[in-house]
């Protein structure tokens, strides 16, 4: 099952037929897999702060997990920009759109 929901969402993002909460979603699914924590649950406003496991160190791994999850590649200074998951999830929609 879990390799159809993949495979559903890669052609997802390649038909550019993602909303934000299915990128949100997908976000969420990346931390709880590199942070090794199921009770994350992420919303727009959350930050570093807010999730213990988080940490430079952290940062840096859940970035190319998402840049691998969702095929695409930010810039150092996108990454530097954002303040909270929902700037992130601005981000990816946006390379996910012109991809």
């Amino acid at each position: 099952m879990l390799l159809i929901i993949s495979i559903k969402n890669v052609s997802s993002i390649k038909n550019n037929n993602m909303t934000k909460e299915d990128i949100l979603q997908q976000v969420n699914e990346v931390f709880i897999d590199v942070l090794d924590n199921e009770d994350i649950k992420l919303n727009n406003e959350t930050t570093a702060e807010d999730i213990e496991e988080w940490d430079s160190l952290s940062h840096i791994q859940l970035v190319v997990a998402i840049e691998k999850h969702f095929k695409i590649r930010f810039k150092s200074s996108e990454i530097q920009s954002w303040k909270n998951v929902g700037e992130m999830i601005d981000c990816i929609e946006t390379k996910i759109i012109t991809a």
